[in-house]
């Protein structure tokens, strides 16, 4: 690859994460076992099962550790998933400034979807209609245990605390 390439990679709570990957899946396969089932390999022991990939995808250090064999910490942007639904413009203001474009899109470029819970672009010049996440995107998520959730958390502490030194950005997933 060149050795100029950026790379952007938007994060978001791994925990969220999950459970966002699992409602996807099962929309489009209802058949599918529980949350609970699929994230621990004993419910009794609460351990979590690493070889699910709604689970896997969250261990960011992991991943990250192995693109730092190829790509210098400077070629990363990460872009915080969460802000990119509360602050749109601003996330898109910081990847603008780290491919070195002019900052051409802005707030006047958002509008908050009630319906959905994200931001959309508004409609571009010459368009009918304007710009939002697909049908797949802003469904409610399903009930899940609050214990299993936290364990997830716990599981995830460790390694989001490490991607935080490596990345050198707290995300305040804790």
């Amino acid at each position: 690859m060149n050795c100029q390439t950026k790379l952007i990679v938007v994060v978001r709570d791994p925990v969220t994460r999950a459970v966002s990957d699992y409602t996807q899946t099962l929309s489009k396969n209802p058949g599918l076992p529980s949350f609970q089932s699929l994230a621990l390999k004993n419910s009794s022991t609460g351990l979590i099962d690493t070889t699910w990939s709604a689970v896997r995808i969250g261990l960011y250090a992991k991943h990250l550790e192995n693109w730092l064999q190829y790509f210098p910490l400077s070629h990363f942007l990460f872009v915080s998933g969460e802000r990119l639904v509360s602050d749109p413009a601003g996330e898109m203001g910081r990847v603008q400034d780290f491919l070195g474009l002019k900052r051409v899109v802005s707030e006047k470029h958002f509008y908050f979807n009630q319906t959905k819970g994200f931001p959309c672009l508004k409609k571009p010049e010459g368009s009918s209609r304007p710009r939002c996440l697909g049908k797949s995107k802003g469904r409610p998520h399903p009930q899940i245990s609050s214990k299993v959730l936290q364990r997830l958390r716990d599981f995830y502490r460790p390694f989001n605390h490490r991607f935080y030194q490596m990345s050198g950005q707290d995300f305040g997933w804790d």
